[in-house]
This record gives C-alpha cells, structure tokens and sequence, in this order.
C-alpha cells in the first residue's frame, strides 16, 4: 500500500471554515465596508421611495400636516375617479399606435443599414442623434413643428401643396397620434442600434445558404434573419410596452392632457393628483395609482414573460 495516500479525514483539519467569523477572516468586512456608501444611496434614493409610497398609499398627507390613516379609500377615491377610465384607455390608445407604428420602424431601419456596405456608421449616427437629445428639448422642438396656424413647420409644408392648416395638437383626434409620431421619433435610435448588433451575431453562411437555394431577400429576413432575432424582439416588445405604460413627458409638455384629457395617461394623472392645480394636494391618490400602475405592470411582465418562455428561445 503507497504509504503517501492519504486517510479520509486527514485533511478535514485543513478544511475552510465557514460562519461569520471566517467571512470576516476573508476580507468580507473590507468589501461590506467599500459597498456600505452604495447601499445606502441606493436605499435611500430607490427602497425608501418605495416603502414610502406604501405608506401614503392609505393616508391622507399633503406632505406638511399629520397624516391621516384613511385605509383603502384613496384606492377607492382613484377607482371612482371619471378621469382614471379615460387615462386607462388613452394609455391603452397609446400602446397600440407606437406599437403599430414605432416597433416594426427600427426593425426595418436596422436590416436596411445592415445592408448598406458605405456610410454604415454615419446612418447609425444619424438614427441614434434623436436619443442624444433632452428629451424636454426634442418635445419642445415637436411643438414648434406642431403650430396649429399656418406658421408651423408641417402645416407650412402642407399649404405648399394646397393642404391644411391642421390642428395637430388642438384636435382630440389628430392629438395622440401626433404625440406617438414624436416619441418614436425620439426613442427608435436606441433600438436601431440593439437590432444592428444582433443582425451582426447571424451567422453569414446561412444567408448564403438561402441564396443558393433561390431565396429572396423577403425569404432571408423570414427564414434567417427574424428567427435569429426571436429573442431580442421579445425583449424590446415588452421593454416597449413598459415605456409606453408609463408616458409621461411628451402629453405633459405638448398638450397637458387636453384638448378634453384626450392624452391624460395614466402618469400624468398622478401627476395631477399630486400637482395639478385642480386635483394638486393629494399624494395618497397619487401613491395608491402608482402602487396599482407598479402591480399592473409587474403582473403583466411576469405573464407575458411565461407565455413566451418557449418562443422567445433562439434557435
């Protein structure tokens, strides 16, 4: 028998030792101590919020006074507000327009430039220079562009063709749409970048495959391109959905909700219940729809996220 084996057991001595001790031993406390600044900023500026907004969520405070516990009534109060229906569904009327209108662009932008063999990084330039915009300056822009008189820069356009003046931002028909046209405008940059990165990540031969067996270019983006790409446009469908759920600067500053709270979404109703001049004052409101609008959008993150589990895999 080798007399250098070892017996079990015999190194059990040598073994690490665990428990708090033997992480202090290990330099735990000097990493607690180097993350300890973080954790508090990040607790106080991101959990403290949110605990807080549990508690006024069944008070009555106008952040100055005592508050009064009331329970569930601001839930209540929020429930029975005509305007909570109207901001649902202008939200709703949203969602679907930028849908219909802002997710496919990038998508398209993207496999156009990826295409183009000269200039490729000047166009990408060029689609992400909205995003490098302030967005409070961008809506401002849009505004100018959006005069309802015939000194506006689109109805000027339409006059040279005998059209207009439109009323795009003081028609409640013409005002979301003319809000959507906006924020795709400002946001599709970013995507067009994502979607240009994962079209790098396709294999090339597979598109020379499909060209040997006759394939066109409508055939490469179904067959090739879009299936390579399943899960990024998941991803980005519902990163999508979340922001539009929660439009707020746009219909703030081009129409602040009006003509008749066509565009009131449903965080610029908060806002109002904490701000606005008529509804200004109660934070309750306020926190209990944001707490409802956080719930909502946790719930419908976590569904869409099991009923896509299986498409959402690439092959």
């Amino acid at each position: 028998m080798d007399s250098t084996a070892v017996r079990p057991g015999a190194t059990s001595g040598k073994r690490r030792r665990s428990g708090p001790l033997a992480w202090v031993s290990r330099d735990g406390l000097s990493s607690l101590f180097f993350l300890l600044p973080l954790l508090l900023i990040f607790g106080a500026f991101s959990w403290f919020p949110i605990l807080r907004s549990f508690v006024m969520a069944v008070q009555e405070t106008n952040l100055v006074s005592t508050p009064t516990f009331v329970g569930l009534d601001n839930f209540a109060n929020v429930l029975a507000d005509p305007l909570f229906g109207k901001a649902i569904g202008n939200t709703a009327y949203f969602a679907i327009l930028a849908l219909v209108i802002g997710y496919p662009m990038p998508l398209v932008l993207a496999i156009v430039m990826s295409e183009t063999r000269r200039f490729r990084s000047v166009y990408s330039a060029l689609a992400y220079l909205p995003v490098v915009v302030p967005p409070v300056v961008a809506v401002l822009l849009w505004k100018v562009f959006y005069r309802g008189g015939t000194n506006g820069a689109f109805n000027s356009i339409l006059g040279l063709v005998g059209l207009g003046p439109v009323q795009w931002l003081g028609d409640a028909a013409m005002a979301m749409p003319s809000i959507v046209v906006e924020a795709t405008w400002a946001a599709f940059g970013g995507t067009v970048i994502i979607y240009l990165a994962a079209l790098v990540s396709v294999p090339p031969e597979l598109y020379d495959a499909a060209e040997v067996d006759g394939a066109n270019i409508w055939n490469k983006i179904r067959y090739v391109t879009l299936p390579h790409m399943r899960g990024i446009l998941f991803i980005t469908l519902i990163l999508q959905l979340i922001a539009t759920a929660q439009i707020f600067t746009e219909p703030f500053l081009l129409t602040e909700g009006g003509p008749a709270n066509s565009t009131t979404t449903v965080l610029l109703l908060i806002y109002n219940y904490a701000f606005g001049s008529s509804l200004g004052g109660h934070f309750g409101e306020a926190a209990a729809l944001s707490l409802m609008l956080a719930a909502f959008l946790g719930v419908f993150t976590a569904v869409y996220f099991w009923l896509t589990r299986s498409w959402s895999t690439t092959s």
